[in-house]
């Protein structure tokens, strides 16, 4: 074997490790409180329950349902995603952290992280806000493939966001405010690709949504790891 070769082995072994170390840390003290599950649970059941009490057996369009569902997961996500740098600053063990992974290191684990939640989320949402707004899905693999990616974007931006407000006073309020910019695109591309999931068109007509999903997680990840550093030194 090269010294080239090694030294990117080497390489490559050292981020999964701490990356991988990053998230199981954060997974270890999730299960102990449940804060950010419990909280992802009770906000989108509640909801959940008072969007289909209310609107009761009217049948809504496509595009309308489409939007109620990402309203929920985009408010979800608000609830729990946040937390993910927070805890580091009330618990002290930022310095910590600072001195034990890279930069780069720590967002991949935090991301890995969020995407966790966004993914138990769309477990437990999805197939419930169907069911109770009696919603017909003519494509459930475009649905899937749109929520996936929708949910990745979703995780990326939240990620960053988080980790800029950590430091701040206002930091549930300003969470909100900063994260919606940053993800209109991507909520106006999920809602349009889970309507024509609804709708029952193919891949190729949903194509240019998918792009734009795919395009945003990419950019939004690749953003973030270069920025990071910056904001998680500061």
């Amino acid at each position: 074997m090269s010294v080239k070769s090694y030294d990117t082995e080497t390489v490559s072994s050292g981020w999964a490790a701490e990356a991988g170390a990053v998230f199981l840390k954060d997974l270890r003290a999730e299960l102990r409180t449940r804060y950010a599950l419990n909280a992802m649970a009770i906000f989108a059941v509640t909801t959940l329950a008072v969007v289909s009490f209310s609107l009761g057996p009217y049948a809504l369009p496509p595009k309308a349902l489409s939007a109620l569902l990402w309203v929920v997961i985009f408010f979800s996500a608000v609830a729990s995603l946040s937390r993910v740098f927070l805890h580091e600053e009330e618990g002290r063990t930022a310095a910590a952290l600072r001195l034990a992974a890279e930069p780069v290191h720590v967002y991949a684990g935090k991301l890995l992280f969020n995407v966790g939640l966004l993914g138990a989320l769309d477990v437990l949402l999805v197939p419930l806000f169907l069911g109770l707004m009696a919603a017909p899905v003519g494509n459930p693999g475009l649905l899937a493939l749109v929520v996936l990616l929708g949910s990745l974007g979703l995780a990326s931006a939240c990620t960053i966001v988080a980790a800029i407000i950590s430091k701040t006073g206002a930091k549930s309020a300003l969470f909100g405010g900063l994260a919606f910019p940053v993800l209109l695109p991507l909520l106006l591309a999920a809602v349009s690709g889970t309507t024509r999931a609804l709708e029952g068109v193919g891949l190729g007509a949903a194509w240019p949504e998918l792009r734009l999903l795919l395009s945003f997680a990419v950019v939004m990840t690749t953003a973030s790891l270069l920025l990071f550093e910056l904001i998680w030194n500061e």
